[in-house]
Parts: C-alpha cells; sequence; structure tokens
C-alpha cells in the first residue's frame, strides 16, 4: 500500500531552504509565500508547480487563496534581523516581523504540525520571552505540544559552521513518535572540498593550494539583511576568520578567479584574497548548482544568506514524516 503523502504551506520562503528541504523528505510544497519580488521569482523558476505567493505575510488572508486553506505541515523561517544585534533585536517591534501573522495563520490553518526556524537567540535570549510565550499560548490554543532545539547544519553534511534553532508543536499522540535528527556519519566536507571546482572553473592556477589550505567547513554566512546595505560576508569578526582562508570577505565577487589572480595575504584591504559568487555560496548553504537564484548580486546574496540549508531541512522533515507516518491517522 502506497504511504499517505502529506502537504506543507512554507511562510517567509525566500530563496527556498526550507521548503526545498522539505520537498526532499517527500513532502508536497502547496504554497509558498514571501514578501520579496526576486525570490518569488526564484520559487517560481525552480518549482512552477508551487502556489507562490507574492505579499506581506501580515497582510495576506489565507481565505483569498485556495491553496493556503490546510497543509499538514505550516512552515516558517522567521525573519532573523528582528531577533539579531545588528538587527537591535525588536522582535515583534520590528516591522519586518512575522511571528504575530504566522501565528494567526496557524489558527487558520490548524495543521498537524507547527514549525517555526530563527536563530538560536530566538530559542534562548531571556530578551525573547514574550515571543516564546505568545508560541506557547497558540500552541496550547491549538492543543498541541512543543518541543525545540538547536540543529548544526555541519551535522548535516552542509559545509559550514551554521546553527538554527527548531520549534515543533504537534498533538500530543504524533509527537509522541518524533526524535529529532541525529548527525550524519559521514565526516562534513571543508571549505575547500566543496569549492574546489568552482574557483579552479576559470584556470586560476592556486585553486588546489587554496583548496588543501581552507581545511575546514566555512564560517557562519551571514550579512544581506533587508535594508542593511551591499552583499558581504559579515561583520568585522566574521570577515578577518573568512580572510585565514583566504577569502575577501568584504565583498561578494562576480566570478571566480582567473588565470592571473595570485594570493597575496599581506595587501590590504583584503585585496589580495580571493573573492566568493553568490553560487558558491550557494554550495556552501546546501544547495545544488542548479537552482537559479534571480535578482541582481546584492539581491541574490540576501536570498541565500537567510535561509535554512536544505539537507538540515531535509534531516528534519524526515523525522517530521515519520513522526506522521507512524501516529494514528485523524478523523
Amino acid at each position: 500500500m502506497q504511504k499517505q503523502r502529506f502537504t506543507v504551506i512554507e511562510l517567509c520562503a525566500g530563496v527556498g531552504g526550507q521548503a526545498l528541504g522539505l520537498e526532499q523528505a517527500g513532502f508536497d510544497i502547496t504554497a509558498a509565500v514571501d514578501i520579496d519580488r526576486d525570490s518569488c521569482a526564484t520559487l517560481s523558476h525552480n518549482r512552477p508547480d508551487w502556489y507562490t505567493v507574492h505579499g506581506d505575510l501580515n497582510q495576506i488572508e489565507p481565505v483569498d487563496h485556495g491553496p493556503m486553506d490546510y497543509a499538514d505541515v505550516l512552515s516558517c523561517g522567521l525573519p532573523r534581523s528582528p531577533y539579531s544585534i545588528a538587527g537591535k533585536q525588536l522582535a515583534t517591534g520590528d516591522r519586518r516581523d512575522t511571528l504575530r501573522a504566522t501565528l494567526d495563520m496557524a489558527s487558520y490553518i490548524r495543521p498537524r504540525v507547527l514549525l517555526l526556524e530563527n536563530i538560536p537567540t530566538f530559542l534562548r535570549a531571556p530578551k525573547f520571552e514574550a515571543e516564546r510565550q505568545a508560541v506557547r499560548e497558540t500552541v496550547e490554543d491549538l492543543g498541541y505540544e512543543m518541543v525545540s532545539s538547536v540543529l548544526t547544519a555541519t551535522d548535516f553534511g552542509v559545509p559550514q559552521h551554521r546553527p538554527h534553532g527548531f520549534m515543533i508543536a504537534m498533538r500530543a499522540e504524533d509527537l509522541a513518535h518524533f526524535d529529532w535528527p541525529t548527525p550524519c556519519s559521514i565526516p562534513c566536507p571543508t571549505l575547500g572540498e566543496t569549492l574546489f571546482e568552482s574557483m579552479a572553473s576559470a584556470g586560476w592556477p592556486e585553486a588546489a593550494d587554496w583548496a588543501a589550505r581552507a581545511s575546514e567547513p566555512a564560517p557562519l554566512i551571514m550579512g544581506g539583511a533587508t535594508g542593511r546595505g551591499g552583499a558581504d560576508l559579515g561583520a568585522t569578526r566574521a570577515k578577518a576568520i573568512w580572510a585565514r582562508w583566504g577569502i575577501n570577505g568584504g565583498t561578494v565577487g562576480d566570478s571566480v578567479p582567473g588565470p592571473e589572480f595570485r594570493l597575496n595575504f599581506e595587501v590590504e584591504p583584503r585585496d589580495g584574497l580571493a573573492k566568493i559568487t553568490v553560487a558558491q555560496v550557494a554550495l556552501l548553504q546546501g544547495f545544488s548548482s542548479d537552482w537559479k537564484i534571480h535578482g541582481l548580486k546584492t539581491s541574490a546574496y540576501r536570498q541565500i544568506s537567510q535561509t535554512t540549508p536544505p539537507p538540515m531541512a531535509t534531516a528534519l522533515g524526515r523525522q517530521i514524516m515519520a513522526a506522521l507516518h507512524r501516529s494514528a491517522p485523524t478523523t
């Protein structure tokens, strides 16, 4: 007998990392919502069969969109800026925040699973207790129970030191069958292993030496938040870590190094270091090279830098699906 198919509505879908991972775990994505026009173009290009909604989640009425009437899983990667130091940690006071709208959507859709993702401080920082309490109240109103955890990208083969915080709420009979995913047994690729082929693709003679030097997973991909400015790889400390691996973290390149380029660690400000492209950042986020990102460089980098790596979402999605299959069917 064929197993039951389960559906997902993805809110704040962005470049599609979390939705893509859930799809790879076996879920059907029935709707994907984002406020950013380029993100919606990315989703529509790569998955034309998804029902993509371009609009502000705080203003969207699900009753106006048939595919948003119900799904087994309501998933949302909440915007990070309202909960980050760089974003001044305004939480629900930040106009970019969608937590309240997401919880309202959960109350309307009443999915079997509510999946929320954000940076770990959303789960841990005392400053956001009111926001966590709002989640708990909605979960209680729905008759669900909730668990939370921080997962690390390198545990799931993503070549980047990247933690993500997750909240999962289900009915008790479903949650009883849920377990957090366990780390992969295969060693995580390094920065050099992941980018060697692309770094060598334009004839850079030092690509192999660079790859051998870049012998650990990449630092946390960050930066690119809406309203923050151009594309770079993060704040001063992050740029210093990238520089150690021969990468100029002050910008994102338009192309990979060519035959004439030579690494020079003595030149300031970082002009002697290699630049990585948006396509390479996508590889470091666990995307395949055929996932087309729409928009100019700053927009494309913003989409990819803020997402959940698909392999992490896949591992989590498989555990959610296993819980739903093992639980007694609902009527």
